[in-house]
C-alpha cells in the first residue's frame, strides 16, 4: 500500500493506493500519529476488501503534500554510510550518531525550499526514511524492532553546514532545523511491501548527478537503528527516522553549496522522486 496526501498546502486529502487503485482515505483519517496508533493501514486494507472505500481520480499536477501529516519527532542518523563518513573527514561510527530535526522542517516533496537566512552552505542529502508504526521502547531484539516499522519514505535531509559544524556548540541540530529542510514523499510505502536492504538512492543538482549508492552500504540497517534508538527513547506512532546519506554532497568539497535558483532532485527505488527549487530568504 502507498499512502500519499494530495492538494494545496493545508488542504491535502489522504489517499491510499491499493493494488494500483487510488482511494479517498479520509474515512480513516489523515496520516498522522493517531492513524498509525489506531492501526490505520489495516483498517484501510479491510475497507478496500469490503468495497467500502471510494475510488478517486487525481491529475498528476495536483500537488503532493508530505505523506506524513504530522509527527511528534524527526530523528536522524549521521554518517551511516562509510564513504560519506570518509568524505566528511570522520571514521565510520561504532554506534549510531543521533540528531534531531524539528517537525516544522517537514515539507512536500516538490515544494520550493527557502534557504535559511544567512546560509552560505546549504547541502542536499538523499535519505531513506522510516515511519514508526506503533509505540516503540526497549525492543528485545533487532527482529522485534523491525515489526515496529510502519513504512518507508523518501527524504531530503537538508543541512546548513556552517550552522551544523562551525557554530554548533558540539551538536548538529542548529544546521538541520530551518523550516522546510526535510521534504518527504511523494508517498509512504507500507513496511509489508518494501524490503529496504538494497535500494538504489540518487541525487542531482541542476540535472548533474551527485549521489548514487545503495542502502546495502548502510553501516546500521533500518531495524538496527530502530532497535538502538528504542534503548534510549520512546518512539511514537508517526515519528520519522532518517537513516543517513551516502557520499556525493557539498560538504565533501567536490561540489558547490546550494544557491537561489538551484534545482535538487532526489529519488529512491520504489519510493518515488522529489524536485525542489531553492529560493532566497526574504523578511
Amino acid at each position: 500500500m502507498k499512502l500519499t496526501r494530495r492538494g494545496e498546502t493545508g488542504q491535502e486529502i489522504p489517499v491510499a493506493e491499493i493494488d494500483g487503485v487510488l482511494y479517498d482515505a479520509s474515512t480513516v483519517g489523515d496520516f498522522g500519529p493517531s492513524f498509525w496508533a489506531a492501526g490505520g493501514v489495516q483498517k484501510l486494507q479491510k475497507l478496500a476488501e469490503e468495497g467500502r472505500l471510494t475510488p478517486i481520480e487525481l491529475a498528476e499536477q495536483v500537488r503532493y503534500g508530505s505523506p506524513v501529516a504530522s509527527s511528534s519527532a524527526v530523528i536522524c542518523i549521521g554518517q551511516n554510510y562509510a564513504a560519506h563518513a570518509a568524505e566528511s573527514g570522520a571514521e565510520p561510527p561504532e554506534n549510531p550518531i543521533v540528531f534531531l530535526k524539528t517537525p516544522n522542517t517537514i515539507a512536500g516533496p516538490n515544494d520550493d525550499v527557502t534557504i535559511a537566512r544567512g546560509s552560505e552552505k546549504t547541502d542536499w542529502e538523499v535519505e531513506l526514511g522510516i515511519v514508526i508504526g506503533k509505540t516503540t521502547a526497549y525492543c528485545e531484539s533487532v527482529d522485534a524492532a523491525a515489526q515496529h516499522i510502519g513504512g518507508y519514505v523518501l527524504a531530503n535531509d537538508l543541512s546548513e553546514r556552517h550552522f551544523q559544524l562551525e557554530v554548533s556548540g558540539g551538536q548538529w541540530s542548529k544546521g538541520k532545523c530551518s523550516p522546510g529542510y526535510m521534504p518527504l514523499g511523494p508517498w509512504i510505502v507500507t513496511g509489508d511491501e518494501l524490503d529496504p536492504a538494497d535500494l538504489g538512492l540518487r541525487s542531482w543538482v541542476n540535472g548533474e548527478p551527485r549521489q548514487n549508492s545503495r542502502t546495502s552500504d548502510m553501516i546500521f540497517s533500518c531495524a538496527e537503528i530502530v532497535y538502538d534508538l528504542s534503548q534510549y527513547m520512546q518512539l511514537e506512532p508517526g515519528d520519522v527516522l532518517s537513516t543517513g546519506t551516502p557520499e556525493g554532497v557539498a560538504v565533501s568539497g567536490r561540489f558547490s553549496y546550494l544557491k537561489p535558483g538551484d534545482v535538487v532532485e532526489v529519488e529512491i527505488d520504489g519510493l518515488g522522486r522529489q524536485r525542489q527549487t531553492y529560493r532566497a530568504w526574504r523578511k
